[in-house]
């Protein structure tokens, strides 16, 4: 009987620490599925920005019309790994979207240099007031990056701790991605000259 009791109140912490270990994966994973949903509404914002400014500038630059489709194309590539990214939370989806939200970067960060050499481009309130919105959803989107990264190692750490490796392939709780830097300049120190 002692034995029964004992096999019984040992099976109940058992399942006790397999629901407490489960919820908590749920809850971290939640977390971080919740971060990068404030990173798609950020990218979001920032793709839906980006054909304004596009047909904004278009005027000033008619000799840069390369320039132009390039950022029409990397931002539709962009859009269609945000979205497959948002409805399949793969890890490959989210190596997809950081690869084409790099090469957005890149075409954009041309854009911006290119509109330097039209005055009358970066007098144009409309333009200017684009390019500043676009300023501050890159700020966004960074400030979005870091909490979802770091819900993600969260998240991985839990998964990875033993008592968590015990049942998160049981669970079929997978590994998160991070958002990571993609382009290599962005890793360079930045150059300060006075």
């Amino acid at each position: 009987m002692l034995f029964f009791a004992l096999l019984t109140a040992l099976g109940v912490l058992i399942l006790g620490l397999t629901v407490r270990i489960y919820n908590r994966l749920v809850r971290l994973r939640n977390r971080y599925r919740n971060a990068f949903a404030q990173i798609d509404v950020q990218l979001k914002r920032r793709h839906d920005l980006i054909p304004n400014l596009v047909e904004t500038v278009k005027g000033y630059m008619r000799h840069e019309r390369e320039t132009l489709e390039a950022v029409i194309r990397a931002r539709n590539a962009a859009e269609a790994a945000r979205e497959q990214a948002a409805r399949t939370r793969s890890p490959e989806a989210m190596e997809g979207l950081q690869q084409t939200e790099g090469a957005l970067g890149g075409v954009l960060d041309r854009l911006f240099a290119l509109s330097e050499a039209y005055p009358a481009l970066t007098a144009d309130r409309s333009a200017a007031q684009l390019m500043e919105e676009l300023r501050s959803t890159e700020n966004r989107i960074a400030f979005a990056r870091q909490a979802y990264n770091d819900a993600v190692m969260s998240y991985n750490d839990e998964r990875e701790s033993f008592h968590g490796a015990l049942f998160a392939g049981a669970f079929n709780f997978r590994p998160a991605r991070l958002f990571e830097i993609t382009k290599a300049a962005d890793r360079e120190p930045v150059a300060v000259q006075f």
